[in-house]
């Protein structure tokens, strides 16, 4: 069969983050894919995607887009159904915020890549509608509501979901009622190396944001008194950078090169929020450093409680102090290879090959069976 003319539709692309990492790899599984998007801010994206052919939806053109993007959410998913897409064989949506709903051709196989399903409406909505304005608090009812009619009904007209992790395939099947493949993200796990020369510092890498909750970890850490090196900033950065007592170094950010040697020389990895999957801690181990994180979402794919890290099961600053303290007492048998080994679980040609499989199964039904390509292609994820 021919290379099928492909477009992959991704939410907006206005930073490089780990959406944006699997929209790369995506684009070199498919090189001559188009790129549909409801927002474009090319100087914020790597040359790489930048390369490729991008359509944006009307939202782009609407007044502050690239700023205030989240704002026009209600009108996305009108403007992805006005997109015309026929003369694509193969759709992949990459799916945070709206995507998945762009309407194929009926001879056409769309597979949703799932980083999360909107935690706007589901999982996160109260805490977003807390933290907003008198306005937003009387908007969101009626919004959110409709949105998540939507965001169910386009989850229907979906070929293939794929999750990016068991926890995020169970808040499919929660909140859109469809099962879903595991395949974790992409990670280039092998530019990272092991350091003879570990060092006593701890380290905590991320944004300096509310669910990220660097906030337990400033505390934790100025309560024990152990040195931390914290990189990253964010709209919480001056509230942590007051709280943190002196043992505590924070770096806004660091080029790869030190960033990879942060790694390597840590004592081990901090990480508090609880995430959709989580690269940061996967690098950790591929640079063979333990990882110290709270036990609950993506990490329990990632890492092995007792062999590659230690969880702690409450999210806040004494339940990290313990954590840390029993792995002082656990790290003598903590093996470095053991985690570079665990790490090698996500290496990016495992990620190819499993999404190759769903797409070639999945346009062999298309192509076959008009599109019908849902539960036959493989065996769906055991956690379901």
């Amino acid at each position: 069969m021919t290379s099928p003319r492909t477009a992959i539709v991704h939410y907006w692309l206005v930073s490089m983050r780990g959406g944006e990492r699997v929209l790369e790899r995506l684009l070199k599984l498919y090189p001559g894919a188009d790129i549909i998007t409801h927002v474009y801010k090319p100087e914020a994206v790597s040359a790489f995607i930048r390369s490729h052919k991008v359509r944006t939806t009307f939202i782009n053109k609407l007044p502050g887009a690239q700023r205030h993007y989240q704002k026009y959410l209600p009108l996305m998913p009108l403007a992805l159904e006005e997109m015309d897409m026929r003369g694509y064989d193969l759709i992949i949506s990459s799916e945070s915020g709206p995507a998945k709903g762009i309407i194929v051709p009926p001879d056409a196989f769309h597979m949703c890549y799932c980083h999360s399903p909107m935690r706007y409406l589901w999982d996160h909505y109260h805490q977003y509608k807390s933290t907003g304005g008198r306005v937003t608090k009387l908007a969101m009812p009626l919004l959110m509501h409709r949105l998540r009619q939507w965001d169910i009904n386009s989850a229907q007209r979906v070929d293939n979901i794929v999750a990016n992790s068991n926890f995020i395939a169970r808040r499919v099947k929660k909140s859109w009622g469809r099962q879903a493949d595991v395949v974790h993200p992409p990670v280039e796990v092998s530019l990272f190396r092991k350091s003879d020369e570990v060092q006593n510092q701890y380290l905590w890498v991320g944004q300096m944001t509310p669910y990220k909750r660097a906030d337990i970890v400033v505390d934790a850490f100025t309560r024990l008194g152990l040195p931390l090196l914290m990189i990253g900033t964010g709209e919480l950065a001056g509230d942590i950078a007051k709280r943190a007592g002196p043992n505590i170094t924070i770096l806004e950010r660091l080029d790869f090169t030190d960033l990879r040697k942060a790694y390597a020389e840590c004592r081990a990895l901090i990480f508090p929020p609880e995430e959709d999957f989580g690269i940061v801690p996967v690098e950790a181990n591929a640079a063979g450093r333990p990882v110290i994180a709270y036990g609950r979402g993506g990490i329990r794919d990632s890492i092995i409680a007792d062999r590659t890290g230690l969880f702690f099961e409450e999210q806040n600053a004494e339940a990290l102090i313990d954590a840390v303290e029993r792995f002082e007492r656990w790290l003598p048998q903590f093996s470095p290879d053991a985690a570079i080994q665990n790490a090698k679980r996500f290496a990016p040609d495992i990620f190819d090959a499993k999404i190759d499989e769903i797409v070639s199964a999945g346009l062999g039904l298309s192509n076959n069976q008009g599109g019908k390509a849902t539960d036959q292609i493989i065996e769906k994820s055991s956690v379901l």
